[in-house]
């Protein structure tokens, strides 16, 4: 699929993590289209789709590099300890799934 700007990209990306990756909090999916973190994933990714083929490493930095805020912002978490291996592995999917559709 053809984008005609960077922002509609980045909103079809931040559109299917959102639909597809959730946090596993206290035995709870949340989805991160739900928790707002869809975008800001989304915005941090696209960059690097640009690159080649974004691997492993590349996504889990990215995921490390972003807190989600608890308690009204008294604790910071690294996103990637809030996702389990399975929605991991759904980012993965997603976004290999995004770039064969470029």
């Amino acid at each position: 699929m053809t984008y005609s700007s960077t922002s509609e990209a980045i909103e079809a990306l931040a559109a299917e993590i959102g639909d597809n990756v959730y946090m596993d909090i206290a035995k709870w999916h949340l989805y991160l289209r739900d928790a707002h973190l869809h975008t800001a994933l989304a915005e941090k990714l696209y960059p690097l789709l640009g690159k080649g083929t974004l691997n492993e490493d590349q996504v889990e930095g990215v995921l490390k590099g972003i807190s989600v805020k608890l308690g009204g912002g008294k604790r910071e978490v690294p996103l990637v300890d809030l996702l389990p291996m399975q929605s991991q592995v759904h980012l993965m999917d997603t976004i290999e799934e995004y770039q064969r559709n470029l």
